[in-house]
């Protein structure tokens, strides 16, 4: 029970097998929540039509603003259980898996509360059009008054991996994929709701897999069996999570903001773009499961070999993992050039020619880019995973920035094209700082940070 496999240890072995074997269970997991995610929205566009559709696709920046830092925080607390996990310091990591359960009841409590009474006043303040609003309140409110179970989840399968296994997490994804096609039939479909029967899936399945991953974690792995004074931390334990765990949390805030600015110019444009607009970011997310896949791997991957002091061996498994995440970016161009439109009938029927047009030239562009954005993650994750993570706060509001600008300069002049155009630039501007920045990360650990893993004050 206590024991972890051996292949769950990143820090022994060929770099780059290492990796790959890590991130293919994520790979899958991602994959299996982007498919009930599409599967929400394909039936929401068959079975509701096209401004239900719209409404679902405007709440996404919302979305990705909350349920994105929610995750960037998660991942940040499970970085020091990674990095003790490095060390062979258990004592330590059951002290931060417990101040992370502590920390993640009180956010969660925070967060649900704040996005609950502040729903309607965010979509009012994006625009959001007048003949999709109803579907995305109805939406977006459940999925707010989840956030609890989304902590949940994303806690639980961050300790798992944290300690090398990736593979349980996808279990339970599984599970609760499945769950999430049965019950949007049967809430929208047999039940005959609207919006609401989707968002109300989506929580459900979200509890489901949060609590079998949270007894599954207690009951195989004893360094994850808490114990009563486990949850006596102190400052040092509480500032350690926050310090990591708020920074990547931001960081998905501030990102979520630039994609909000985009999101009210596309709503300038009327429910027939902000429909192809949605059906392009579905589509981009399925796609890039594989290289969001690989970054997060190398959170894991950085903080294991952080911690054990293997500072050769992360500037080794970046690289390999960067050029691996090329590789995959010309493949997915590929799918996308041919495949796309395919993929964007899951959501939408093709009579809707004129909003598929929008979904092909927005996705097609953003393709091309791809290897940018393996840039961003490579690197941004393995600065998180090495603790650095305010340091990767500045590329995030870079790509604010960029979106920014021009979500607010470029519409008017340029029109939709403009907006084809957004997330490219701004993975230009997160790289410009985010390859510097590890260079300095480097340097800092090599001074400081293999020492501080290894000494009785951690």
């Amino acid at each position: 029970m206590n024991k972890v496999n051996k292949n769950d240890v990143l820090t022994e072995g060929k770099v780059l097998p290492a990796i790959v074997s890590f991130t293919m269970p994520i790979f899958f997991g991602m994959l299996f929540q982007q498919f009930y995610n599409l599967v929400d929205t394909s039936i929401v566009g068959r079975y509701l039509g096209i401004n239900a559709l719209a409404g679902v696709g405007s709440t996404g920046s919302l979305m990705f603003l909350v349920i994105g830092t929610v995750n960037g925080i998660c991942s940040g607390f499970a970085i020091p259980v990674a990095q003790s996990f490095g060390a062979k310091n258990m004592d330590m990591l059951k002290r931060f898996v417990a101040g992370a359960t502590l920390l993640a009841v009180v956010l969660s409590v925070i967060l649900t509360t704040v996005t609950v009474l502040l729903c309607d006043n965010m979509l009012m303040a994006m625009d959001t059009p007048e003949e999709v609003y109803d579907y995305a309140y109805e939406y977006l409110i459940l999925i707010f008054a989840g956030i609890p179970f989304t902590f949940l989840y994303n806690l639980t399968s961050g300790f798992l991996r944290s300690i090398g296994d990736s593979k349980s997490p996808l279990y339970f994804l599984f599970i609760s994929s499945a769950l999430n096609i049965a019950l949007d039939f049967l809430f929208i479909v047999g039940f005959k709701m609207s919006t609401d029967g989707a968002g109300l899936a989506t929580v459900i399945s979200q509890a489901v897999s949060g609590f079998a991953c949270l007894i599954y974690m207690s009951g195989k792995y004893d360094i994850l069996k808490l114990r009563k004074k486990d949850f006596k931390v102190n400052g040092f334990i509480l500032f350690r999570l926050l310090s990591v765990g708020i920074p990547m949390g931001i960081q998905y805030g501030i990102t979520a903001i630039g994609t909000i600015v985009i999101q009210t110019a596309v709503n300038g444009f009327g429910p027939i773009t902000v429909a192809g607009v949605t059906a392009s970011g579905k589509i981009s997310s399925v796609v890039t499961c594989p290289l969001e896949a690989l970054g997060a791997a190398m959170a894991t991957f950085a903080g294991q070999n952080i911690g054990a002091g293997k500072l050769d061996r992360v500037n080794k498994g970046l690289w390999q993992a960067t050029f691996l995440g090329f590789g995959i970016s010309v493949v997915v161009f590929g799918i996308v050039w041919f495949f796309g439109k395919y993929i964007g009938l899951l959501f939408m029927e093709a009579k809707e020619v004129e909003a598929m047009g929008y979904a092909m030239q927005c996705i097609r562009i953003s393709a091309a880019f791809y290897f940018l954005l393996t840039i961003v993650l490579t690197f941004r994750y393995t600065i998180q995973g090495m603790g650095y993570s305010t340091l990767a706060i500045f590329a995030g509001i870079l790509e604010m920035i960029a979106r920014c600008l021009i979500g607010i300069l470029l519409p008017a002049t340029f029109g939709f094209i403009s907006i084809c155009f957004a997330s490219p630039l701004a993975w230009i501007a997160a790289d410009l700082f985010l390859i510097p920045a590890y260079y300095v990360c480097m340097k800092k650990a090599k001074r400081h940070y293999s020492k501080a893993f290894h000494t009785e004050s951690l």
